[in-house]
């Protein structure tokens, strides 16, 4: 059986065949995948040349069908007629379409497999509404985008009114419920139990060292982050922050350069270091170098899946209480959630933190009894149990140490 899965996330193919993807995420959640399905067809766009580092798909049986290179639903557009040209010859070859939403692509992909009577299912990651009063549009580009955010929202809903839904984290169930789809909860993840560290404690040395790992647009919070620091140095915690990630297109590099110079107006540009984008394989061995995770997040997504990443390292967590976040961290528990995105509210959990090992302690272990029951494979397992009940499907049977995970025939093989 074949499965197309349609992203946005842009990938490349090697000169030996293999394929890689710049940031890695999504590359690991089609692994996991991978041993459920005879083959996997990806519906992806392609850059044009090999990047300079990314993750692998390991899996043997994932190949690409490639869309045109696209950072944005303004680069897909004027492509549209190439796109549904590609789209079209993709869904002919697979057996069951699989659509991580919202994403430009996907309505076209939808309604094509309808057409042809495939069996769909989608992933909601992120809610573009939610976002909109943080992003600083003015004038035309406000109405565009907004134009833009009201045709993904009716397109979200009439796919998820329409066919099997699985939603990351309680918010965007609870959305897409109130529109009238049946939704089944998930949590996305990058975690194999292999990334779930020992450590017991941190913040034991100076500098503290806080990490923020996050996509580099205003949605995220992270203009607070200098502001932040400068307030831990002016109270006398030695504190310095590293931020990884991509900035988004030319929103993304607007706020990146603010970032820069806000850390430059309140003296602490020696400790806040923008690293650019790591891609994860290099990424998940990294986050036990740091102390502390620090991500102010505003509304717009699920359950951002490096909150697990950074459980399953031993770093306590500290971000704040909006989506879907609350039904992943228990404040206090496996976590510290703060009321808002500010950097008092930052400079203040942080200051909780050093001075409290007893619960830095508590939150590292309760980050790692989460990071297990979250990895990729229950995750998968989960959704292909669903798939398989819900849409009359026979897929394989994937085994790890003899043991089954999910419904199905056998296959034998080890889950990524």
């Amino acid at each position: 059986m074949t499965l197309g899965l349609l992203y946005h996330m842009p990938f490349w193919q090697a000169a030996d065949g293999s394929l890689w993807e710049a940031e890695g995420s999504f590359a690991r959640y089609v692994d996991s995948l991978a041993p459920y399905f005879d083959e996997i067809l990806l519906s992806v766009p392609v850059f044009d040349a090999p990047q300079a580092s990314g993750s692998r798909v390991r899996a043997a049986n994932v190949k690409l069908s490639p869309l045109p290179y696209f950072p944005g639903p303004r680069q897909f557009y004027p492509q549209l007629p190439a796109m549904r040209a590609r789209l079209r010859a993709w869904v002919e070859q697979c057996d069951v379409i699989h659509l991580r939403v919202p994403s430009p692509a996907a309505i076209f992909a939808f309604r094509l497999a309808r057409a042809r009577n495939k069996p769909v299912f989608l992933l909601v990651v992120g809610d573009y509404r939610a976002l909109v009063p943080y992003l600083p549009y003015r004038g035309l580009k406000k109405l565009i985008f907004g134009a833009y955010v009201a045709f993904e929202e009716w397109a979200l809903r009439f796919m998820a009114t329409r066919a099997l839904t699985f939603a990351n984290g309680a918010a965007l169930r609870a959305k897409h419920e109130a529109q009238g789809a049946r939704v089944h909860e998930t949590k996305t993840t990058t975690l194999a139990l292999s990334d779930i560290a020992r450590r017991t404690d941190t913040c034991g040395s100076r500098p503290v060292r806080l990490l923020t790992v996050s996509r580099i647009d205003p949605r995220k919070g992270l203009r607070v982050l200098p502001a932040a620091i400068a307030a831990l140095k002016a109270g006398g915690h030695d504190c310095a922050l590293d931020l990884v990630g991509p900035t988004i297109g030319q929103i993304g590099d607007t706020e990146r350069d603010a970032i820069r110079n806000e850390a430059a107006r309140l003296g602490v540009s020696d400790r806040v270091t923008l690293t650019g984008p790591i891609a994860l394989d290099r990424l998940m061995p990294l986050y036990g170098d740091y102390d502390l995770f620090v991500l102010p997040t505003q509304p717009g997504e699920g359950i951002p899946r490096v909150l697990l990443e950074a459980m399953a390292a031993g770093l306590p967590v500290i971000t704040t209480n909006v989506s879907g976040i609350a039904s992943l961290i228990a404040d206090g528990s496996n976590g510290m959630l703060i009321t808002e995105s500010s950097a008092d509210a930052v400079a203040a959990a942080v200051r909780t933190l050093i001075g409290a090992p007893a619960l830095r302690q508590r939150l590292i272990q309760g980050g790692y009894q989460t990071a297990r029951a979250h990895t990729l494979e229950r995750q998968a397992a989960e959704m292909m149990r669903v798939v398989q009940a819900e849409l009359q499907l026979s897929l394989a049977q994937p085994t790890v140490g003899g043991e089954s995970l999910g419904g199905g025939k056998p296959l034998g093989l080890p889950i990524p």
